[in-house]
């Protein structure tokens, strides 16, 4: 297996493995998660590979993923990138024990720090917008835990790019911390974060860890036995196999998959990382195992490499529409009438499309 590279987390000079451990299975509080031995072999073969980019969060198996992470990093903690998340609720009935706030903030953290067995966190993540706490409340409530030392950077996820980009121009003019990192969804199976969300990550130079590379497990090639037709255009699982359903555009991207793991002698789940793991921009894939089997399956996308052709033939059996404004920008009219036809005669380094 190829070694495993190391990238700057975004604008910053934090440097994190090309790929980052996922933890939501760490912990058997949910059906899917792992215990703790399984998690210890899992979270071996990672380091063994060179990682030291750990992802987690406060509400994952009611916080055991924490405790866990706390256990294994324990006498090398500073070998390790910890990043974990605020703003989901671990009490219901409560109003305030979720949300962005800076109360909710400050109990999470505090929280997780007792469960990580540590006095920092190298990275934490907003987990999710609330649309409803105001932006400058939360830049500056991180921004007093990076100045208090509890925290090292900050990072935004599951929000609209005009929040993330608000956030980030705020903290700049007031010289709070800013957002280094932004955690989405993206796969061949969803690439709707290309419209708005990663154009910004690169303009911004914020480094991206999506989740649900896999496309929720579609990309594995596991369904494509069992699934069979039904209604108009779709294809669904039988239900002794069933965890979601499969679009014919889905089946198309998946059948795609496994062509081009079949011709390099890859799986299909390490295609998908690999297709993900060379977009464009600073794209750091988090990897969402539960078996030391896929822990070593995933990591075996370090020595798989695409074709342009290969490249080409996902890109097109995954495409997906610009969207407006995109696609209406680019059109040859408005290209036209904003360039006065001179367009393809400018060298403009700028140019992000």
């Amino acid at each position: 297996m190829a070694g495993m590279r190391f990238r700057l987390l975004g604008r910053s000079g934090l440097r994190v493995s090309e790929l980052a451990l996922g933890t939501m299975t760490f912990g058997t509080e949910v059906r899917w998660g792992a215990d703790r031995a399984a998690c210890g072999r899992m979270f071996k073969a990672y380091v063994d590979a060179g990682g030291n980019f750990i992802d987690t969060a406060n509400v994952y198996t009611k916080g055991t993923s924490e405790r866990i992470i706390g256990d294994l990093v324990k006498g090398d903690r500073d070998r390790f990138v910890i990043a974990t998340k605020y703003t989901l609720m671990l009490r219901e009935g409560d109003p305030n024990a979720g949300g962005n706030h800076r109360k909710n903030l400050r109990a999470s953290l505090r929280g997780s720090l007792e469960r990580l067995g540590t006095d920092h966190v190298d990275l934490l993540w907003v987990h999710a917008y609330d649309g409803m706490t105001p932006i400058e409340e939360v830049v500056r409530a991180l921004d007093d835990v990076v100045r208090e030392g509890l925290v090292h950077y900050v990072g935004v996820s599951d929000a609209p790019a005009w929040v993330a980009a608000r956030a980030i121009t705020m903290a700049e003019r007031m010289g709070w911390a800013q957002y280094t990192a932004l955690q989405l969804r993206y796969s061949l199976i969803d690439r709707t974060a290309e419209r708005e969300l990663l154009p910004m990550a690169r303009a911004l130079d914020l480094a991206v860890t999506p989740w649900a590379v896999l496309g929720a497990g579609m990309l594995t090639g596991k369904y494509a036995e069992g699934a069979r037709r039904r209604g108009r255009g779709r294809l669904e699982i039988e239900p002794s196999r069933a965890k979601g359903v499969i679009t014919d555009r889905n089946a198309t991207i998946v059948r795609e998959v496994r062509s081009v793991a079949t011709e390099l002698g890859a799986t299909p789940s390490q295609v998908a990382l690999a297709w993900a793991r060379t977009r464009p921009g600073n794209i750091i894939p988090i990897l969402g195992v539960r078996t030391l089997a896929q822990a070593r399956d995933d990591l075996g996308c370090l020595d798989v490499r695409l074709s342009a052709e290969q490249e080409a033939r996902l890109d097109a059996a995954s495409s997906i529409e610009p969207g407006f404004p995109n696609s209406f920008l680019a059109s040859d009219l408005v290209t036209h009438l904003t360039f006065g036809g001179t367009r393809d005669r400018i060298d403009a380094p700028r140019d992000r499309a």
